[in-house]
């Protein structure tokens, strides 16, 4: 084995480059005004404390003891901007502190800000820009955290909520919730992303969600947001699947008449029938609203391999809309909406956020919605540097994981050179990711649109 030493040399090197690009994400988003929402007369300022966890969350880190790896570490410090690198009791107190103040409720619109001043590319599913919402779980078995309880999973852990936009994911909301707190409690206040989304295109909106949704009241609210919309010329469609309930499966022989004109042989042994029909609800105040409600009914009197059933299998689903499109192109449209479970994924493992790092539920919550702001920086950094003839060699792709991003862009090696009262990043021979960065750079540094 080769005789190996280690010495430290005068100049810095770090494996942290892509920091550059996240510490102007910042500044554009506006993290640095906070300082006068929440000054502090001694210590550490607000927004040190808020960028260094911000920096940790974009280099995939999210535990308070990750910061102490970057205390001496100077172009953590000097690439994001910080007066000083707080330790992992500063930061824990710090970030408590900030959420009993409420800081969660600030940090909305630096998404939103940092998406439209860089005129994020948004990309529609055919006519419409697709708004995702739905829950998720987040395991913490084994803990004594507030707020965890049992969740649908049937585990110990939160279910947030989020909002996803475009075929991207944008993300547009972010929050934590108990474990067993049911979807649609309080649900109809996460509709506040849609004044969100609505700053950010002016293409026609389709809202998709999963059957926790479905409830009389949440389609009366998506009603009123609808007319909402038109009154402002433009346009917010639905889809929701439905929930069909025990009350609606048992009365097999109602449905089974009302698909007697709609059957079609989708193979032997297997048919379906679909149809489009309208129902009244009701909201609370008892005004009626005419939705539409397409169904689907499946028999299945042999399985895929030939073999006969004993008695006919049935399987009934629906899905309420108001896109006024053939029963087929709703349901395509519906499964698409599939694609939001690799989100859910990317926050979860990409960010290290399966377990949260606090006990507290409001620190963790303010932790998810800084989150926000680190999963669009990344998802911004994968959209214009890393698809399209400026992405390194990688297979062709419309999106990029977090990951790809990170091992691309962010934890690449890079010679830190002060001269001329400049930062110099050396990248070497590494001409395809220097070009990358540098332009993305560029375009950071002037930006072309206007703030939401």
């Amino acid at each position: 084995m080769p005789n190996i030493k280690f010495r430290a040399s005068r100049r810095t090197l770090t494996s942290h480059a892509g920091l550059s690009i996240i510490g102007q994400c910042f500044e554009i988003a506006g993290v640095d005004s906070i300082d006068s929402r929440f000054p502090t007369t001694l210590g550490m300022r607000t927004s040190d404390v808020i960028k260094s966890y911000l920096g940790l969350l974009c280099l995939g880190m999210s535990d308070y003891d990750a910061v102490e790896n970057f205390r001496r570490d100077k172009p953590f410090q000097q690439l994001l901007t910080l007066q000083k690198v707080p330790s992992a009791a500063t930061l824990r107190q710090r970030l408590e502190k900030l959420a009993a103040n409420d800081l969660q409720a600030r940090t909305a619109t630096w998404s939103t800000t940092l998406l439209s001043l860089i005129e994020a590319p948004i990309t529609a599913e055919t006519t419409h820009v697709c708004l995702d919402i739905d829950t998720f779980v987040m395991d913490n078995s084994n803990s004594k955290k507030e707020g965890v309880s049992r969740t649908y999973q049937k585990v110990d852990g939160y279910t947030p909520i989020a909002a996803y936009l475009g075929n991207e994911g944008w993300c547009l909301g972010l929050e934590l919730r108990p474990g067993k707190q049911h979807t649609m409690k309080e649900s109809n206040a996460f509709e506040r992303v849609l004044p969100r989304a609505q700053c950010l295109t002016r293409q026609p909106i389709l809202l998709r969600e999963d059957s926790g949704f479905d409830s009389q009241a949440h389609l009366a609210l998506l009603e009123q947001q609808r007319q909402v919309f038109a009154d402002e010329g433009r346009r917010l469609d639905y889809v929701v699947k439905w929930n069909p309930r025990g009350s609606a499966t048992a009365d097999r022989d109602t449905w089974l008449a009302v698909a007697a004109d709609y059957w079609e042989e989708l193979r032997p042994g297997k048919r379906q029938a679909l149809w489009t029909q309208t129902v009244s609800i009701h909201d609370d105040n008892k005004t009626e609203y005419v939705v539409q409600r397409v169904m689907r009914l499946v028999e299945r009197t042999a399985d895929r391999d030939g073999q006969l059933l004993l008695e006919p299998d049935y399987e009934l689903e629906g899905w309420w809309t108001s896109l006024d499109e053939a029963p087929e192109a709703v349901i395509k449209r519906y499964q698409a909406h599939a694609t939001h479970e690799q989100f859910h994924s990317e926050i979860k493992t990409d960010l290290d956020l399966e377990r949260l790092p606090s006990g507290k539920f409001a620190t963790n919550d303010l932790i998810l919605h800084l989150a926000q702001l680190a999963y669009n920086i990344l998802r911004l950094m994968g959209q214009l540097g890393m698809t399209g003839e400026l992405s390194p060699v990688r297979h062709p792709a419309k999106r990029r994981r977090l990951r790809t991003v990170l091992q691309e862009l962010v934890h690449r090696a890079a010679l830190v050179i002060h001269k001329a009262r400049q930062i110099i990043l050396d990248f070497g021979q590494d001409i395809g990711r220097m070009t990358v960065l540098k332009t993305l750079r560029s375009r950071l540094r002037y930006p072309r649109g206007t703030p939401c």
